[in-house]
């Protein structure tokens, strides 16, 4: 579990192919504390499970679904990505309840400058679109935010200086592919209502 509050913004070092899958070597830069074998890590907003540590970089495993579903299979060395800890019993909860489990992918629009702020506006499937509400929570790239405008294919965001510096959201292109994962309460009570409704990417 996590809480969309990016804690660093790291880098693939290397990707080696592994199967239908791969192995990501990240770095999390000037990074002070201790990573354990086995613990769970977002990358841009996907929970992968830590398989090696260094004093300042990271290995996991991205099997073919996560590839399929998420950004990270367009991913080259270099890139910069996400990083979220999992969370602990009793830590703040400063963003909302992000499980890790990406949804689908969004596209950017465009984006606008408000001064020091900057409005995004994605286009995703209409499908994912009727768990959205103005206001609401959304995990972009793992990045927990608040919905701005929800239309029948698109939603936005406006994001704050520090989100845009300390994030993977600062350097967005348009036509770049972010993670989503919808508000994990709205997809509960979608399925309470709609039974046959098929949230599935």
């Amino acid at each position: 579990m996590f809480t969309g509050l990016v804690q660093a913004l790291g880098r693939i070092e290397a990707i080696e192919a592994e199967g239908p899958g791969c192995r990501l070597n990240i770095v999390w830069p000037k990074f002070r504390d201790s990573f354990d074998l086995g613990e769970s890590i977002a990358v841009n907003g996907c929970c992968l499970t830590l398989i090696e540590t260094d004093q300042d970089s990271f290995v996991v495993q991205a099997g073919p679904e996560t590839l399929l579903r998420t950004n990270l299979g367009t991913k080259k060395p270099g890139d910069p990505v996400n990083l979220e800890r999992s969370l602990k019993a009793g830590d703040r909860l400063g963003g909302h309840f992000v499980q890790g489990h990406v949804d689908t992918t969004a596209s950017l629009i465009a984006r606008h400058p408000e001064g020091e702020w900057e409005f995004l506006n994605f286009g995703l499937e209409s499908r994912w679109t009727e768990l959205m509400v103005p206001k609401g929570s959304i995990a972009v790239d793992g990045v927990s935010l608040t919905l701005v405008d929800v239309t029948f294919q698109q939603f936005s965001i406006m994001l704050i200086p520090h989100t845009l510096s300390v994030t993977t959201l600062g350097t967005l292109l348009p036509g770049d592919r972010v993670n989503i994962e919808a508000d994990m309460l709205a997809k509960h009570v979608a399925k309470l209502i709609r039974p046959d409704k098929n949230f599935e990417s």
